[in-house]
């Protein structure tokens, strides 16, 4: 892969998203929540790997399929009026499917297309398969921990402002109340990610969000995630009960301890 090639797909990307522009403004809102988001990914990707002693080839590669995680969102969100899977299709494997029909990786090795659509199409799945390849697994690992930090500061800014200008998609449409469920507290501090089956609630999706600290993969992650204070700002606007202060406390440690390590 050759920086030619990167700059191809960024101008590519740039038209593919414009395809997807609505004359509503709360949908337009939605659609231009997930370009940013798209290039905040890209931005974190690069810090991410920038330590880990990778070839420039490998760097590319990784600001790629960043670039490309969420290509599906956009048809998703045209179509569904929702950025809700459950509910209307896969955007991991219609991502890949996008870039397997608009054929924009034609020119690369067949090894790395095949790295960049399987990571795609990975990106968001629950568990990584046993089967896949190591260096696939890597570039997903790569992509969920920079896409994770990306997706903690939107709903940070999403829950710390009311206003009406926020990107109305982003709660799933749950009902905003002072509950949360048990079974995702126990989750919690079982160290376990928080399926998004259990959650019923805006707190129990907001506690779900703070189970995905269990699923980073490297130091750097932790470390960004330290430095932007999204676990305690996301935490500061849940009930401030004694369960919840202790989950806190549980949380904070693990991270403080694995961000401690060098990757």
């Amino acid at each position: 892969m050759k920086q030619d090639d990167l700059s191809l797909f960024k101008d590519w990307f740039t038209d593919y998203w414009k395809l997807f522009y609505l004359p509503n403004i709360k949908d337009q809102r939605n659609i231009s929540f997930k370009e940013r988001h798209t290039l905040n990914v890209c931005k974190n990707i690069i810090e991410i790997t920038r330590g880990l002693s990778r070839s420039d080839e490998e760097m590319m590669l990784a600001e790629t399929v960043a670039l490309f995680h969420d290509i599906g969102r956009f048809p998703q969100y045209a179509k569904y009026r929702t950025f809700d899977d459950r509910i209307s299709v896969n955007h991991g494997h219609l991502g890949a499917q996008i870039l397997l029909k608009e054929k924009i990786l034609q020119n690369l090795p067949a090894d790395e297309q095949a790295l960049i659509i399987q990571t795609v199409k990975l990106h968001n799945v629950f568990l990584i398969p046993e089967n896949v390849r190591p260096d696939i697994v890597f570039f997903v690992k790569l992509t969920r921990d920079a896409d994770k930090l990306d997706i903690w500061r939107v709903f940070t800014e999403y829950y710390e402002d009311s206003g009406e200008k926020r990107a109305s998609a982003v709660s799933l449409g749950l009902p905003d109340t002072a509950d949360y469920s048990e079974g995702v507290i126990a989750c919690i501090h079982k160290r376990e990610v928080v399926p998004l089956s259990k959650v019923k609630a805006l707190n129990d999706f907001k506690l779900m969000q703070l189970s995905w600290v269990y699923d980073i993969n490297f130091g750097a992650t932790f470390r960004l995630l330290s430095e932007k204070e999204y676990i305690e700002r996301i935490i500061a606007r849940l009930p401030q009960k004694d369960e919840i202060k202790g989950l806190s406390e549980t949380l904070m440690e693990f991270i403080n301890k694995y961000g401690s390590f060098s990757d």
